[in-house]
């Protein structure tokens, strides 16, 4: 099955197995009532090789369960990776994570790693199995078992065992063995809520797949709002177009809340050209518009070869192209023609950081050849839209607290557009703007000069995270820790240690190894360094290096120029609104813990200069709030020893920064 074939969501035991039963019952049924009922639940076309795979997997479970007890579930939903598991096996003090390769003779890594992913994935995200002992399985049904070795991580997820039909009955008597806590219940954990957190990438992948943002979230009220949140966008769009009205609405929330997941569900939901109400995604993060562009494309091309079409990437990537667009190209494509554009919907990710009026026209001067322009980019985004004579509307995804460029607008730029040019415009508003991490303080003001235009809305705010159970505190932890209140990022650490791992550490080596070893299956990790890192030079580790971002985040694990080599870092332009599981975070001398504050150094032709702008100093704390929230997994913190022979490289200075972590109780590795 494609990876994009997201199963549906969790949220019953009947729509997460295709069959479960008892393992007594399971082996007193025959084998065309278990395939029967399989099929039954497919929402796919069942072909005879399928068939005859589930007829060799159930001969092989049969002859490995016999007089043993526990529940049995076939093709059990893995909703965040697309997939279904062969089979899960619940023994009283283990659950058994079963993968079978029928016709296989060797044990490769691919299907290694995905056996893995499925017990980690519940791991992580199935609440009933985060203090379960779970070991997957690969079965190759024409391989020679090797002698079967438990390895468990401490965690509780095994590292797989590889095993033949033959020897999978000796291995579920091992299995049964192990310690683990008593007391699995099949109903419970069946339906125990399943709550993924998938990346951005994952998500437009299953979203672009015509899959419903609720089949790919979690299933609390964390997806409530997420879906809660798009229907209102939803209305709003219908309502605008029924009422021939031009609007605009401001959607906020918490750090890691979904705002994009959003704006992806609306742009995917009505991303079919020449529709009446056909919506564009727009990013001024030009990394992160070429990583999902890339990552659609490929799909499209691995689903339409599944259906045995072949499709060019170029053909593949058009309506791709079409869907998420870089705000900057859209914005250049009004200026060089006067018709309206062809969406009637845009949706503006992260739209406090849309340029000045300063910073556009000189931009506009310098790369365009256009003098005087006088207007902020918000300004002529929306002037843009305007050119419509019926109906449109802007969505305006609004975050806080990671602006890392000169010239961003923030989100009262797109207050005064609106005010001062636009007075037909209707204003949705959601009811937290008003919140200081907005830099939005005039809102209420311009709202309420507009009566009868504009709505204070709280389904426009996403009030839950939807960061993995994992990484549920790295944010309030990270915010302390730049804002030097130890005693606040004592307390957020102690919360997250367990379940979140950090560590740092004075040797590259170590940190390198560190994210080797702690990486299971397909996590992927990489290592990360502030644009001004420039003395990270002695360490093999140059930021002006040029990284490709698609090779970096996309790249296989023997590609050179992907984050797996651990050579080339990326920089907080190129990982923003994007992520790992596992993170080698790199600290320089630009950033130095000091008595009274931070100091602030930006490296000069040969020596540090001190940063003295407000703006620019909080660019550069910012550029550590990115690099430090972009894990999802773990993350280790390398801070250089320093050279005395280089005046360049102070070790006082590193020891400095490296002494208030350490003060923050996280571990140090040698």
């Amino acid at each position: 099955m494609p990876a994009s074939d997201i199963a549906g969501s969790m949220g019953g035991s009947s729509s997460r197995a295709w069959y479960g039963a008892l393992v007594p019952d399971f082996l007193a049924e025959t084998d065309d009532s278990v395939i029967g009922k399989l099929a039954g639940n497919s929402q796919f076309n069942i072909d005879l090789a399928q068939m005859e795979a589930w007829r060799a997997e159930i001969a092989i479970l049969r002859r490995a369960l016999e007089g043993l007890s526990g529940h049995l579930f076939l093709e059990f939903a893995i909703p965040r990776m697309g997939r279904r598991v062969d089979a899960v096996v619940l023994l009283p003090r283990i659950i058994l994570v079963i993968e079978f390769k029928v016709g296989s003779a060797t044990f490769d890594r691919a299907a290694r790693d995905q056996v893995w992913d499925y017990a980690l994935d519940l791991k992580n995200f199935h609440e009933a199995s985060h203090a379960a002992s779970l070991l997957p399985i690969l079965v190759a049904t024409e391989a020679a078992a090797p002698e079967p070795r438990l390895n468990r991580a401490a965690d509780g997820v095994y590292h797989p065992v590889h095993t033949s039909p033959a020897a999978l009955r000796r291995v579920i008597e091992l299995a049964a063995l192990e310690p683990g806590r008593p007391g699995v219940v099949a109903e419970a954990w069946a339906g125990a809520p399943y709550r993924p957190t998938p990346t951005i990438i994952e998500a437009a992948r299953a979203l672009y797949s015509e899959h419903s943002v609720e089949a790919i979230a979690r299933s609390d009220a964390g997806a409530k709002n997420l879906a809660v949140t798009s229907h209102r966008i939803e209305e709003i769009v219908d309502e605008a177009r029924a009422e021939r009205q031009k609007v605009v609405c401001f959607v906020t929330g918490v750090p890691g809340a979904g705002k994009t997941l959003v704006g992806l569900n609306v742009a995917t939901r009505r991303r079919e050209e020449g529709a009446p109400t056909h919506a564009v995604f727009l990013s001024g993060n030009g990394p992160l518009v070429a990583v999902l562009r890339e990552a659609l494309t490929r799909d499209e091309v691995e689903r339409q070869a599944a259906k045995g079409v072949r499709v060019s990437k170029g053909d593949a990537g058009r309506p791709v192209k079409q869907f998420i667009q870089n705000v900057h190209h859209f914005r250049d494509e009004g200026i060089a023609d006067s018709r309206p554009p062809d969406d009637h919907v845009v949706i503006f990710d992260e739209a406090q950081r849309a340029w000045t009026q300063h910073q556009t026209a000189n931009f506009m001067k310098r790369r365009k050849g256009l003098a005087g322009f006088s207007q902020s980019e918000p300004e002529f985004l929306v002037g843009y839209m305007d050119r419509h004579s019926d109906w449109a509307v802007v969505v305006c995804l609004v975050g806080g607290g990671q602006e890392i460029n000169t010239g961003e607008a923030g989100i009262e730029a797109w207050l005064d557009a609106i005010e001062g040019g636009f007075p037909d415009w209707r204003m949705y508003v959601s009811s937290r703007l008003t919140d200081a991490e907005y830099s939005a303080a005039k809102v209420r003001e311009v709202v309420e000069r507009r009566p009868g235009q504009r709505m204070f809305d709280d389904d426009l705010h996403l009030a839950v995270s939807m960061r993995s159970f994992r990484a549920e505190n790295v944010s309030a932890f990270v915010k302390a820790l730049l804002d030097r209140d130890g005693s606040a990022a004592r307390d957020f650490y102690g919360q997250l240690a367990e379940k979140y791992p950090i560590a740092i550490t004075r040797n590259l080596d170590a940190a390198k190894d560190w994210v080797r070893s702690h990486a299971r299956g397909s996590e992927r990790y990489g290592m990360v360094a502030s644009s001004k890192a420039m003395r990270l030079k002695p360490h093999a580790i140059d930021v002006r290096v040029e990284v490709d971002p698609v090779k970096w985040f996309l790249g296989e694990s023997d590609d050179t120029r992907s984050s797996w080599y651990l050579e080339d870092p990326a920089t907080e332009f190129q990982v923003q609104g994007l992520e790992l599981d596992w993170v080698c975070v790199t600290w320089d001398g630009d950033l130095r813990y000091a008595e009274a504050d931070w100091e602030y150094r930006d490296f000069r032709g040969a020596s540090w200069t001190k940063v003295h702008k407000p703006d620019a100093r909080r660019y550069m704390l910012n550029a550590y709030r990115v690099l430090l929230t972009r894990a999802r997994q773990g993350m280790v913190i390398f801070v250089p020893p320093g050279n005395r022979a280089d005046h360049t490289r102070p070790p006082e200075v590193y020891e400095r920064s490296f002494g208030y972590l350490a003060d923050l109780g996280v571990p140090v590795l040698a």
